[in-house]
């Protein structure tokens, strides 16, 4: 049970600290680091496609990752081909 609580609190403090980072990254910066934010999901995505058994906890979580990971890849992916397209000749 202790191992939840820390993992928990760890978890508390990851999304405090990225909201106070992402408020302070200015606009012009943002779409490359999401470019580095697809490379870390990507890996997620592989992490959690290679689980092959578990118990019900590690496969409701890695699902769970898989879909996160899937909507922030896509989705940067989606971002990234519009700011390309902002940069070429009509």
């Amino acid at each position: 049970m202790e191992i939840f609580l820390l993992l928990f609190f760890i978890l508390v403090l990851a999304i405090f600290l990225g909201l106070e980072l992402i408020s302070k990254i200015p606009s012009t910066l943002h779409t490359p680091l999401m470019s580095g934010a697809n490379a870390i999901s990507g890996i997620t995505l592989v992490g959690a496609l290679a689980l092959e058994t578990g118990s019900d906890l590690q496969m409701i979580l890695a699902f769970s990752a898989i879909v996160f990971a899937s909507i922030n890849v896509f989705g940067g992916y989606l971002v990234t081909n519009r700011m390309l397209r902002m940069f070429k000749k009509k």
